[in-house]
């Protein structure tokens, strides 16, 4: 955790700068492995509607057209499996239906993530979790119609991973608490975080909201899908694998207790995915430079 003090507008937008530059950089790199999920706002989904059918919306025909789309525009490497983005149209003419059925039936197992590891500024690695094709189709089908739903809970505070919000919009963001006079800024990062979050913790927050157990029990099988790592399986008790479509909906839905707790408190905050900068007014006599 670092304490640094507010310096003149042109060192902070020097700063804004290399930030954004770092941001492309990671976003590079994810791309060659598996790009993140373009969220976008859609009107297919009443989050006023009772919750006990959100199996049959994530299962419809436009529904999984859409996820199909937006797998395909991400394109993205393999899963396990070795099937390519550009072989799944022909498996889903062959398979559609008894991959809904086993889907509807609870019967549908999904396929350990590939680990893939990439390399950090601090010469670290970043471990990301490749699904199969098919589950990223599944993964993304269950984000188009959850993404809604909760972003009628999520903080204004918070800007990674979501709909029409960018890194952009979260500077944007800290721009406007400096110049209303928030002179300390706490930067803090959490360690590790998609691979320690807790999975009951989690699915219990998803049960607050989705009361179709199907849909819980599917998400709990992703989590617990394991990860292949050189051929060897490993079991995964905690964590959400980085590298699929619903890993930072999951992230944000488990950190928005949090961000509203800082929000009781008073505090200003921007959080972008499991980034946090709070800050600290400035004292009366002080003077912002």
């Amino acid at each position: 955790m670092k304490v640094t003090e507010s310096d003149n507008l042109k060192h902070r937008q020097l700063r804004n700068e290399g930030y954004l530059q770092r941001v492309s950089a990671e976003q590079k790199e994810y791309a060659e492995v598996c790009e993140s999920p373009k969220m976008t706002e859609t009107d297919s989904t009443n989050t006023n509607q009772q919750r006990e059918g959100l199996l049959e919306q994530i299962l419809s025909r436009d529904n999984l057209n859409r996820a199909y789309k937006q797998v395909k525009r991400n394109k993205g490497a393999g899963g396990i499996d070795g099937m390519q983005v550009d072989e799944l149209l022909p498996f889903l003419k062959g398979n559609k239906n008894e991959l809904v059925q086993s889907l509807q039936d609870g019967k549908y197992r999904p396929k350990p993530v590939r680990r893939v590891e990439i390399p950090k500024e601090n010469g670290k690695t970043r471990k990301l979790g490749i699904p199969t094709v098919v589950d990223r189709l599944i993964q993304q089908a269950i984000c188009q119609v959850l993404t809604p739903i909760f972003e009628e809970q999520f903080s204004d505070n918070s800007f990674g991973f979501r709909p029409k919000r960018s890194a952009h919009d979260a500077l944007r963001r800290c721009q406007t608490n400096i110049t209303e006079g928030y002179k300390y800024v706490v930067d803090m990062d959490l360690e590790k975080y998609f691979d320690t979050v807790n999975q009951s913790k989690l699915i219990q927050m998803l049960s607050e909201t989705i009361k179709d157990g199907r849909v819980i029990s599917l998400i709990h099988k992703f989590l617990r899908a394991g990860v292949m790592i050189g051929g060897i399986f490993e079991d995964s008790p905690k964590g959400v694998p980085q590298g699929g479509p619903l890993s930072p909906l999951l992230g944000n839905i488990m950190l928005n207790e949090c961000d509203h707790e800082l929000e009781r408190r008073g505090h200003r905050f921007v959080r972008y995915a499991d980034d946090r900068a709070p800050r600290r007014r400035r004292d009366a006599t002080e003077q912002v430079a």
